[in-house]
């Protein structure tokens, strides 16, 4: 029996019993807070991919990635979750003895002190104001949530990338080039620390006063499609992810597309992710325009 084969047959027994298994948490409070929302899970499918196997004497180490596909009833309307999901397991002869899966990928703390950030600077220079096109970066965030913009470098840890492309979808003004700490800007091969790192971002919106600006709110049910939510899982101060709202479900609340752990149609507040802890703190912030 194949390693590849023998993680399908483990996902297919942790899938029959959805409701009760205690192995994977994250998935546990995935399904546990659709119910609490008053929605209803329809359906539930999933695949595995391998992309790294390295063997050793009778160990075998693999990588791969599991995808989840869930067909959610939310009041009148069904919506359809997917994600991307780091799974590495290892086996001992044909026993597996060591499994988990990472929902999230983040810089996190590899940023050992904070960055030279100037967001403000050159006020009276004033930028053409433009019109944020909310449709036209939702439409971006849906056609790339998967897959990779040839027109951008990708990033192993990409999700800030993938939101400022998002923004720019949507005709947000970029500054500060060939500065890497001003403004927030993308071209000839560079780009600003804002582009791409989830910390400087959340605090490029929080001081921005042109270009690209925002307005902080005070909950996620305030947001719109189009609009940002910034992550700072050991609530630390140090933010370590962002997304990218979508659409509203039937509750009000914002679902959201991100990279890294590539998803679509998440549940804002990531309780369902193994970054998850009670200590986490969030940001909302609505793109002006």
């Amino acid at each position: 029996m194949s390693h590849t084969y023998q993680l399908q047959v483990y996902w297919e027994r942790v899938m029959d019993r959805l409701f009760d298994q205690e192995d994977h948490h994250w998935l546990r409070k995935k399904v546990d807070g659709i119910e609490e929302r008053g929605q209803r899970l329809q359906r539930l499918t999933f695949n595995i991919h391998p992309y790294h196997r390295v063997a050793y004497e009778n160990q075998t180490h693999i990588q791969y990635l599991l995808t989840l596909s869930l067909l959610i009833k939310s009041g009148r309307y069904d919506f359809l979750e997917e994600g991307h999901y780091h799974g590495d397991a290892r086996f001992i002869g044909e026993e597996l003895f060591d499994h988990k899966v990472m929902t999230e990928m983040f810089e996190g703390k590899q940023i050992s002190k904070p960055l030279p950030m100037d967001f403000t600077a050159d006020q009276d220079r004033e930028l053409s104001r433009s019109t944020y096109n909310r449709r036209e970066a939702v439409r971006y965030a849906d056609r790339w949530w998967d897959s990779y913009n040839p027109a951008y470098k990708s990033f192993d840890v990409d999700c800030t990338n993938y939101v400022s492309q998002c923004i720019r979808a949507g005709g947000a003004t970029t500054w500060g080039a060939p500065n890497r700490t001003r403004g927030w800007w993308y071209g000839s091969g560079t780009w600003s620390y804002s582009w791409t790192v989830a910390h400087a971002l959340r605090w490029y919106l929080g001081g921005a006063r042109k270009g690209l600006t925002a307005t902080e709110v005070s909950s996620a049910e305030q947001l719109s499609p189009g609009d940002i939510i910034c992550y700072d899982f050991q609530g630390d101060g140090r933010f370590d992810h962002n997304t990218f709202v979508v659409k509203k479900d039937a509750n009000g609340m914002p679902l959201v597309n991100a990279h890294t752990s590539n998803s679509r149609h998440r549940y804002w507040a990531y309780e369902d992710s193994t970054a998850y802890t009670p200590d986490i703190q969030y940001k909302f912030y609505k793109i002006d325009g």
